[in-house]
């Protein structure tokens, strides 16, 4: 067996929604898995090379399928303004940082919304070089012209039918149902994403066939139930009510770092908080519905909306999915295992014989995630420890 490296772990979650495993040995060769086993039955061989995390938890990598890694989450809007007039080299630069925040927080891979065209020049750059997996989908569509062309660039499709929930006129249309239509007609075969909120708006994405709701707002039990129907995936996106929801009292923008607000400062919007908490509520009753009909679901941030942070606000989506009435494997299958075979992430999502050894070790026991994820112990690439990720990162002066 020589060439095999050994892995074992406390406690291990493989992605699938299965139950946790203890005592587990993962054997990898080659960056790939080769057996999974009690840690009781690993192989006794002395010049075997054997990571001992008898005391963390292994889980797999985590996929965010709703980013926008060139956008400035900042609660600063003169940040944020600096961030879109900068130049080219500054605006990659904060792009590589975002990056690397997902890569520290566990998340190797994303669906980005890259509106600027920044994110697919600099995958031109980098080819294989990049520490995460990226799917773009291009410039939203908003129109029946921005569908020319779409078999060309771009991994797929993202389509605004309505705005974002946070906007002031989220619940109306965009585009008119014949345009939605035209629009996933000349998809070029590529999966459609539409963002959608409201009872007719999502009714109307459904009937022209898209391949995933994002946000879904207020959509209802009878979408939902045709969503589970046709095996449609829904993107939530919880955070973006939780975050308006923590700022209405004051008519702030809420930013979320490892459970702390920072909340700039606002006047407050009459009705704002028992708005926002109705639709906090709604949401979360909609996704313990979801779950109980069996909707496929998955987990997007929207980082890189006003204080979404890159990586960091997984964590915050995931207790919220646990709220909703998710058990902990079954939020991490939604935070992995579907958001990668929906993007068609072939390195990423569940553990398996036979499937590349990328995965997460926490420090600790399952009761502790997914609070854990913001201070990894480790992260593994292909077997091996990444040569990015640093537990405590040097200081410099």
């Amino acid at each position: 067996m020589g060439g095999t490296r050994f892995i074992v772990a406390g406690s291990f979650i493989d992605g699938s929604g299965a139950a946790v495993r203890k005592n587990v040995f993962l054997a990898v060769k080659d960056g790939v898995i080769t057996a999974i086993g009690s840690a009781t039955d690993l192989p006794r061989n002395d010049d075997a090379a054997i990571d001992n995390f008898s005391h963390c938890t292994i889980l797999p990598a985590l996929v965010d399928c709703s980013v926008s890694l060139s956008q400035s989450p900042s609660v600063d809007s003169n940040v944020r303004l600096y961030a879109e007039e900068a130049d080219f080299s500054k605006k990659t630069a904060m792009l590589e940082q975002h990056i690397q925040y997902c890569h520290v927080h566990g998340v190797q891979g994303v669906a980005d919304s890259d509106e600027s065209a920044l994110v697919e020049r600099y995958q031109e750059r980098m080819a294989q070089k990049c520490i995460i997996d990226i799917r773009t989908s291009g410039r939203l569509c908003q129109s029946r012209e921005s569908a020319t062309d779409n078999s060309t660039g771009g991994d797929f499709l993202r389509i605004g039918y309505t705005g974002n929930i946070e906007d002031a006129e989220a619940p109306h249309s965009q585009l008119d149902h014949e345009d939605l239509c035209h629009i996933l007609q000349h998809r070029g075969g590529k999966k459609a994403v539409v963002v959608a909120n409201g009872r007719q708006q999502v009714e109307e994405a459904l009937d022209a066939e898209c391949d995933a709701i994002e946000q879904g707002y207020g959509m209802g039990e009878d979408n939902l139930r045709e969503m589970a129907e046709k095996g449609v995936l829904w993107i939530p996106s919880v955070l973006r009510a939780k975050n308006a929801l923590d700022g209405a009292g004051t008519g702030g923008d809420v930013c979320c770092r490892f459970s702390l607000r920072y909340v700039a400062p606002g006047k407050p919007i009459p009705g704002a908080e028992a708005f926002w908490k109705k639709m906090l509520a709604e949401q979360l009753a909609q996704l313990r519905f979801a779950k109980k009909l069996g909707v496929p679901t998955a987990v997007g941030t929207g980082a890189g909306s006003v204080g979404i942070l890159h990586g960091e606000s997984m964590v915050e989506e995931m207790k919220l999915f646990i709220k909703s009435g998710y058990s902990l494997e079954e939020t991490i299958r939604c935070a992995s295992e579907n958001g990668a075979r929906f993007f068609g992430m072939e390195k990423l999502g569940a553990l398996a014989v036979g499937r590349k050894a990328i995965f997460l070790i926490t420090r600790g026991t399952t009761k502790q995630l997914p609070r854990k994820l913001s201070y990894l112990e480790g992260i593994y690439i292909n077997g091996e420890p990444s040569s990015t990720y640093r537990k405590n990162p040097a200081k410099t002066t």
